[in-house]
């Protein structure tokens, strides 16, 4: 079983790496199907570009700044005047924050840039969130999330997001995890009336829930949300966006909970690669 040495932060015994890695090649196999480009995204996201794209006023609960120490905490810390940072001594803000989603950082890689074909990247991150509470591998601060991205026109979107919807669907049949696909709303649509509205009426965000209702998966259409607000061009307009996220712990405990233990999880995962 995982052991938690902080609430939300988790270490996996071997069993359940194993299973991880298994899970996150199959994971690759969608992506691949996809017509992914793997990259490594960025492990920091700078604080102007989360403001463009209206970060802090969607997610400001989630948001966890970098901060360094500043030279008198340093002095205190070598000297062994003291054991941690004091609070006398302010942090000073790196203007860096933790991702809390793999696409950001893929997004932001394309600012500013006209593309002429589609693009289709693929990267998996660790992400973190500030939640009020966490819950096992269900919910937690600090996690792995593998996403797909597409980059280009509103029809490539749709399609997109269609052929990953039956990926996802197709696995987790094979793996024996039921799943339920709900809509689910996404702040970045909610800022306004307008917005909100057309949220309702044409949903950007399904997530896939396993039976005891955790979200291990979704969809999500971003419209020309991020081409507008980062500058990129598709076809001579904003371009559109949409991706696919697999969070990879979170399928660990889908799988556990279906299979009883992670070595016939892992059965369960080979035979269904055969």
């Amino acid at each position: 079983m995982p052991t938690f040495v902080a609430p939300g932060i988790a270490v996996l015994g071997s069993e359940e790496a194993a299973l991880f890695d298994a899970l996150e090649g199959r994971f690759q196999d969608i992506a691949d199907a996809l017509g992914g480009r793997p990259v490594a995204g960025p492990a920091l996201l700078p604080e102007t570009d989360l403001a463009r794209l209206d970060f802090f006023r969607n997610f400001p609960h989630l948001a966890q700044p970098v901060a360094t120490l500043t030279d008198r905490s340093r002095e205190e810390l070598a000297q062994g005047e003291a054991t941690t940072p004091s609070p006398e001594h302010p942090l000073v803000s790196t203007g860096c924050y933790l991702p809390t989603a793999t696409c950001y950082g893929l997004l932001v890689s394309l600012q500013e840039r006209s593309i002429e074909t589609p693009e289709v990247i693929t990267s998996i991150g660790r992400c973190f969130r500030n939640e009020d509470h966490y819950d096992g591998l269900r919910r937690l601060r600090a996690f792995h999330m593998r996403e797909v991205l597409y980059v280009g026109s509103q029809e490539g979107v749709v399609d997109h997001l269609s052929r990953s919807t039956e990926l996802v669907l197709g696995l987790a049949d094979q793996l024996g995890i039921k799943v339920r696909k709900e809509g689910a709303t996404d702040p970045f649509y909610l800022g306004d009336g307008s917005r909100s509205l057309l949220n309702q009426l044409d949903p950007v965000k399904f997530e896939f829930l396993s039976d005891d209702g955790t979200a291990i998966a979704s969809v999500n259409r971003h419209r020309n949300f991020f081409g507008e607000r980062l500058g990129i061009s598709f076809a001579a307009e904003s371009a559109y966006s949409g991706c696919l996220a697999f969070g990879v712990e979170r399928w660990v405990h889908a799988l556990l909970q279906v299979h009883g233990d992670a070595r016939r999880a892992l059965v369960a995962i080979n035979e269904s690669a055969a």
